[in-house]
């Protein structure tokens, strides 16, 4: 049953800014790791801290959407969403799977910068099993998302990271997801952050990941999911 039409629903449109995201990095990532050289543990240490971190960004991200979004639509979309809740809640497990080997292959990778190429194929599974997963998300879930949940239900989503991800690594995310995204759904995203925080990270953020991306992937400017 829908919301009451008086109660503003989810704009669900930062969803598509964290997948695009996501995409990016995850397809970066084989390649980052099959280009460091056996024994450079210098620079396996930079690939590795940068792993880390997008791999954490998509455990809390779908730790949140398991908590917050999935109890929600059950309660709320009748058959349309008892079809596929399902088969979201299947692949997640899927996907924590091909995570959790890949987080396993990388501790011993980043100290010893050996085994890359294992490494790599771990999370070309990984970037498989969630490109299919975030493509599904998006044709059935968000959709049913902004019938069943409210606007502030879908911030928990968000809060849901905020909370959990370290306070150091806040304005990295942020300006990643920025990098490929929409000024527009930028602003919204950060339309109920405090009054400072919607004015510097537009600025610190783009700035921030500019800078990582640079020790990271050799430019400023890595190549974009849109083109």
């Amino acid at each position: 049953m829908d919301q009451a039409v008086n109660e503003a629903m989810a704009d669900v449109r930062d969803m598509y800014m964290a997948h695009t995201m996501m995409r990016r990095e995850f397809r970066l990532l084989p390649q980052l790791v099959r280009d460091v050289p056996a024994g450079d543990t210098r620079r396996a240490e930079v690939v590795a801290a940068h792993a880390d971190k997008v791999c954490q960004i998509l455990h809390l991200h779908h730790e949140g959407e398991d908590e917050v979004l999935w109890p929600r639509l059950l309660e709320r979309g009748g058959e349309g969403t008892a079809a596929i809740v399902p088969t979201m809640e299947e692949q997640h497990h899927g996907i924590d799977e091909a995570l959790g080997d890949a987080t396993e292959l990388l501790a011993g990778w980043r100290s010893t910068a050996r085994g890359g190429d294992e490494l790599a194929a771990a999370f070309e599974r990984l970037l498989t099993a969630l490109l299919e997963h975030m493509a599904l998300e998006e044709k059935e879930i968000l959709p049913l998302a902004e019938r069943h949940i409210t606007a502030a239900e879908w911030m928990l989503l968000a809060e849901h990271g905020l909370e959990k991800t370290p306070k150091k690594d806040l304005v990295l995310a942020f300006g990643m997801m920025a990098y490929e995204g929409d000024p527009e759904v930028v602003k919204a995203a950060l339309s109920h952050a405090p009054f400072v925080a919607r004015m510097i990270m537009p600025i610190v953020g783009p700035r921030t990941y500019a800078a990582h991306a640079r020790r990271v992937h050799g430019t400023p400017t890595p190549p974009r999911v849109g083109g």
